[in-house]
């Protein structure tokens, strides 16, 4: 095939916009992979974890603490005038519960609050006659921590645009490494039979095991 033949096949700005493309994807592989590098390696490790959280979690430690609280901040026979934020301060204030107020319910006889957050949890039992209360603290440890976090259980709306964030910077550095695949001739086949494979072998481990 002669220049000229070439030149028709691939015209100048045709090769300067492929060129152009792979620069970019290039650009984007190396940098993106660099920014999202401890986020993804955190993803993949807690993948591990999360699996296998019968063996890896640990042992949950739970403490129990018992008090009194100010008794006529749940003795209203009005539900609305139960004293909620106080209560729920005075637990931060008096016992450093931490995480967010996932539930608060009012009985006839006790008023119980739950807080939670990644690897934690919190739940008291207010006796309304006096306003004695019984308070459990389960924590599940760094790895149950962790978990928690790649599940984004309790974790708060950051923490939920974090694995949204995440997500999409995977999705980016895979497709940028497929199309600077495809610009390298020599070996664009045998990656694309190895993405094929690779696909294939995880649908029927799916449809093996998977159901």
């Amino acid at each position: 095939m002669d220049s000229s033949t070439k030149e028709k096949n691939n015209p100048p700005s045709t090769t300067a916009s492929k060129r152009k493309l792979a620069g970019i994807s290039r650009w984007l592989h190396i940098y993106l992979s660099m920014v999202s590098f401890t986020i993804v390696l955190f993803f993949s490790v807690t993948g591990i974890t999360l699996n296998h959280a019968d063996t890896m979690q640990g042992e949950t430690k739970t403490t129990q603490t018992k008090g009194k609280l100010n008794a006529t901040w749940v003795q209203s026979p009005d539900t609305n005038k139960i004293a909620k934020l106080l209560i729920a301060e005075y637990f931060r204030n008096r016992h450093a519960v931490k995480g967010a107020v996932n539930d608060l319910r009012i009985e006839e006889t006790q008023v119980s609050i739950a807080y939670k957050g990644p690897g934690y949890e919190a739940v008291a039992f207010i006796n309304r006659s006096n306003g004695e209360y019984e308070l459990t603290v389960a924590q599940t440890g760094l790895v149950g921590f962790m978990n928690d976090l790649h599940k984004g259980r309790d974790t708060g709306k950051t923490w939920a645009w974090v694995i949204d964030i995440a997500a999409g910077l995977m999705v980016l550095i895979s497709l940028t490494g497929l199309i600077l695949l495809l610009f390298i001739k020599r070996k664009r086949m045998n990656g694309l039979t190895l993405l094929a494979a690779g696909t294939a072998i995880v649908y029927l481990l799916y449809r093996i095991w998977g159901q």
